[in-house]
């Protein structure tokens, strides 16, 4: 994924952090087994979006075609939202401690998943706050 792609997305898991709350893991993976070699997935967790997936998935999608071109969405394969208990999920945080920046980690595996690269902006197993939507009060 082009590196200007990868900034854009690492500063909207910061404003979706200040206004609906911390996510636990923000991060762009290339899994191995992908059919095409340029189409990453955005692999996500937060409270917020354990609440309600269905309104926390639409705001994601909203916020991502917001800020990105149409030829950087066609890189994007899926959104996927991992629940607190997926053991991938906490496979990448023993692997990886972050919050608001960017690790670059490449031909790992992460509890049977095999990524060829990732670009992670957050990754913290503590548990993250929720924001109360328009009242900016925690």
């Amino acid at each position: 994924m082009k590196t200007e792609t990868t900034d854009k997305l690492v500063s909207l898991e910061r404003e979706i952090s200040s206004e609906r709350g911390e996510f636990s893991l923000f991060g762009l993976f290339l899994r191995e087994d992908a059919q095409d070699s340029d189409k990453w997935d955005i692999l996500v967790s937060a409270p917020w979006l354990e609440v309600n997936k269905k309104d926390g998935l639409e705001y994601l999608v909203n916020q991502i075609g917001k800020k990105l071109e149409p030829d950087e969405l066609l890189s994007i394969s899926r959104i996927v939202v991992l629940e607190k208990s997926n053991p991938v999920l906490q496979a990448i945080h023993k692997a990886v401690n972050v919050k608001h920046g960017r690790v670059e980690v490449k031909d790992s595996n992460f509890s049977g998943v095999q990524i060829t690269q990732a670009c992670i902006s957050t990754s913290s197993a503590v548990n993250p706050i929720i924001k109360r939507v328009g009242t900016g009060q925690k």
